[in-house]
Order: C-alpha cells, then sequence, then structure tokens
C-alpha cells in the first residue's frame, strides 16, 4: 500500500465527515450552554463532553440530574442511550478487529453516530481496503469533528448565557438523528424496530426520570433481532 493510498483515505474520512460539522457545532455549544445552567462548573463540563463524546446521553444524563433523579437512574439511562455503541462495534468488528490494542481502543473512544454513518457503507463498497486504509478513514472521519465538538462545548459553556434564546440552538439534536436514523431503516427489522421505539416512548412519557426510555430502548431491540429471526427462517425454508 502507497502512502498516497494512505493519505487519499485519511482525506477522504475528512472530507465525508465534514458536513456533520453543521449540526455538531450547534449541538456542542447547546450542552454546553445546557450544563452550565444544570450547576457544572467549566471544568465538569467539559469533563463530562470529553470523556462520554455522546450528545444524546450527556443530555439525557445531566437533564435527570437536574430533575434530582437518583444516580443509578443517571446512569442507566445514559448506558441504555448509548447501547448503540455495542451493537455499532459489533459490526465495525469484522473490518477493524485485527489491529493492534492501542488502535481499537482509540477507535472505541470516537466512535459516534457519524463514524459508524459513515464506514460501514464505506467498507462495505470497498472491500478491497486494507485495515491500515480502514482506519486511516476511520480517523480521518473524526479529525474535524472531534475538536469542533470540543471547541464548541467550550465556547457554550464559557458564552452561553449571552446566546439569545429565538437562535433556538435544540434544533441540532432531531435534525441530527434524522439524518443518521432515516437512511440505516434498510430492512423491516430497521423499521420495526425504530417504530416500537416511538409507540412504547410515547405510551411511557408519563413515567418519572424517562424510565419510559429505557424500556423503550429494551423493546425495540427484542422486537428487532425477532422480526430478523423471522426474516432468516423465512429464507431459509
Amino acid at each position: 500500500m502507497s502512502k498516497q493510498g494512505k493519505r487519499n483515505q485519511f482525506w477522504s474520512g475528512m472530507i465525508d465527515g465534514s458536513p456533520f460539522l453543521l449540526v455538531l457545532v450547534p449541538f456542542g455549544m447547546l450542552f454546553g450552554v445546557v450544563g452550565t445552567e444544570a450547576g457544572l462548573n467549566l471544568a465538569q463540563v467539559m469533563g463530562f463532553t470529553a470523556l462520554v463524546i455522546a450528545g444524546a446521553a450527556q443530555f439525557a444524563t445531566v437533564q435527570l440530574l437536574v430533575d434530582d433523579a437518583p444516580t443509578i437512574i443517571a446512569i442507566l439511562t445514559g448506558l441504555a442511550v448509548n447501547v448503540r455503541m455495542a451493537m455499532y462495534s459489533a459490526s465495525l468488528a469484522p473490518y477493524l478487529g485485527n489491529a493492534p490494542l492501542w488502535k481499537r481502543a482509540l477507535a472505541g473512544y470516537l466512535m459516534v453516530d457519524q463514524v459508524f454513518a459513515l464506514t460501514v457503507p464505506k467498507y462495505e463498497a470497498e472491500p478491497e481496503l486494507t485495515i491500515n486504509q480502514r482506519y486511516r478513514y476511520y480517523f480521518g472521519t473524526m479529525v474535524l469533528v472531534a475538536p469542533a465538538w470540543y471547541a464548541a462545548t467550550l465556547f457554550g459553556a464559557v458564552l452561553g448565557q449571552t446566546i439569545p434564546p429565538e437562535y433556538a440552538l435544540d434544533f441540532a439534536l432531531p435534525i441530527t438523528f434524522l439524518a443518521l436514523v432515516a437512511p440505516a431503516l434498510k430492512t423491516l427489522a430497521h423499521v420495526a424496530a425504530a417504530v416500537t421505539s416511538v409507540i412504547v416512548a410515547l405510551a411511557l412519557a408519563s413515567l418519572p426520570f424517562n424510565i419510559g426510555l429505557l424500556i423503550a430502548a429494551f423493546a425495540a431491540m427484542i422486537v428487532g433481532a425477532r422480526v430478523e429471526l423471522a426474516l432468516q427462517g423465512r429464507a431459509a425454508s
């Protein structure tokens, strides 16, 4: 593999990941604002965003802490929101699993929805890529996204109080997930899981501490798995 080929994959990943900045920057700013309004100091906000590096889980956990939810509920909610990362990792293991431990650990830390949305289609479309080329592309997708996420959070935490409410930065959360989820609904199992999660979450919206979201997440996984097994059984028969 030539050095030029390595550079091409890295730059390709950077270019493919750059459009996500349009939603991640305001999203990060919003978390900085929410974190400081929740009573976290600057170090706590930045520690949170650097260690968790998962916006949806961060928002859910902070909101529960603001609502004086039990700590265990806040932790379980954050884990439930992020359980999809385990499924992402399982999907990427066949492509990236033979690398050194340090490289896999760094990839695990940088695993976010945007990376998964870009890398799996890339690897499927170009099976001839070597493992080093795959990692070059993987890290390229995050070379702009990760620093922008940290910087936007810092900006929101420091200057968030001066941002006028009419800017409505909370638009970033639904737009980000719609852009990621919609293209991923490729099979009946995917659609069944998505529909189940929506129905259960709405039906249990009145439960305290967002417990309904935990139940909805597990119900969606069960339904999706059952539908997938049924489809496989039908195909085999």
